[in-house]
């Protein structure tokens, strides 16, 4: 009992710097974001680096191959695909108009006849006119929007200079991310090093599989989504299979969002609309498959057990709390938190709390002893 006393007195203050830690991250969460995208930069591109280090190089140069590499591939794809989603986007402007006519025509008379939906309900033509109104005046809502922007010049800075933190801190981050690592694992404690090691790797390769796998399968989704709509023809193919990907952040969500913005954009573009659906139906069928069967099997694996339910949880939650930086951070908390309560619900099954003292267990079933046998 002096033992297990002694373990939860050393316990309080490691309880009591992981609330203070907590707390203080909150406080300053507004200005975490940059620092959180580096921090995910330079954990992700360390292994990168330590196969260069481990041809030869410096450290040093190895982080300037990874971030140019990076920085270069970036500035790429950006050039090849904003325009084009710059002209996907000016596209679906023209076509609402027509959207909200369609619904008026077509959707609100349906959902009358077998839904019992009323017209009087969907103020479908107000609808029409005020998005008209808007689309119209859209130079004007920019021209306001760049004229506060330019007013608001602190704003203005500070936007400049949280994205220009991020490659700095990146670099230093990456640089001396192993020293960092060994530090942090000096200051614990010898008493616990075997259980936070273990517990750690855990962690990381929790934290890895969806940071360096899950992305990677989004990223691939993305590609074959926009290459698949691309090749039916349709006019918003990049804007939907690159939103698709984003959106299979959470399991499954890509593939709904995609596949219904898909359809209704061929029903909108095509006079003939049963081949292209078929069609479309069978890009994202392939993708669902391949999905299933080869990417996240490949690229992710079955480390990060995450119940959709808690995926969509922690976003929500993450956004909820600290904003963006909460979104980008709430995934692999959430992965951690997993893998701690996986740790508990073991260590629970196995204590005597779970399977009742251990003398009662061994002696339920016995008559009851006879303590004092001079009695007669």
């Amino acid at each position: 009992m002096e033992g297990t006393g002694l373990r939860d007195r050393q316990a309080w203050p490691l309880l009591a710097a992981l609330i203070a830690g907590g707390v203080l991250i909150y406080l300053l969460r507004g200005m975490l974001t940059p620092f959180l995208v580096a921090a995910l930069l330079a954990y992700i591109s360390d292994p990168i680096a330590d196969r260069l280090e481990a041809r030869g190089l410096s450290r040093t140069l190895s982080v300037v191959i990874v971030f140019g590499t990076t920085l270069g591939v970036v500035i790429g794809v950006a050039v090849m695909l904003l325009p084009l989603l710059a002209h996907q986007v000016d596209y679906l402007v023209q076509r609402v108009p027509a959207i909200v006519d369609w619904v008026q025509r077509t959707a609100v008379p349906w959902m009358e006849a077998h839904l019992g939906v009323s017209a009087s309900r969907l103020d479908v033509q107000t609808l029409r006119d005020a998005v008209t109104q808007h689309w119209q005046s859209t130079g004007s809502v920019a021209a306001a929007v760049i004229a506060r922007a330019t007013q608001s010049g602190l704003a203005l800075v500070g936007l400049i200079t949280n994205l220009a933190l991020i490659p700095v801190v990146g670099f230093y981050l990456l640089r001396d991310w192993d020293v960092l690592m060994a530090r942090i694992r000096e200051l614990l404690p010898r008493s616990v090093q075997g259980v936070v090691g273990q517990l750690g790797g855990e962690c990381n390769e929790v934290v890895a599989a969806f940071l360096r796998g899950q992305l990677l399968v989004m990223l691939a989704l993305g590609v074959l989504y926009s290459t698949g709509l691309w090749l039916v023809g349709l006019n918003l193919a990049i804007l939907i299979g690159m939103l698709s990907g984003l959106a299979n952040i959470v399991p499954y969500l890509g593939f709904v969002v995609g596949i219904t913005a898909a359809s209704v954009a061929a029903v909108f573009q095509f006079n003939d609309i049963l081949v292209p659906l078929l069609l479309v139906w069978a890009v994202f069928g392939i993708g669902q498959t391949l999905e299933g069967m080869v990417l996240t099997p490949l690229l992710v694996g079955d480390r990060i057990g995450l119940h959709p339910v808690a995926v969509i949880f922690a976003v929500l939650a993450g956004g909820q709390l600290f904003g963006f930086a909460g979104v980008l951070l709430a995934l692999p908390v959430a992965a951690v938190i997993a893998v701690l309560l996986r740790h508990a619900h073991d260590r629970y099954v196995h204590s005597t709390l779970y399977h009742g003292v251990a003398g009662t267990d061994s002696n339920a079933g016995d008559t009851p002893r006879d303590d004092n046998p001079t009695r007669d």
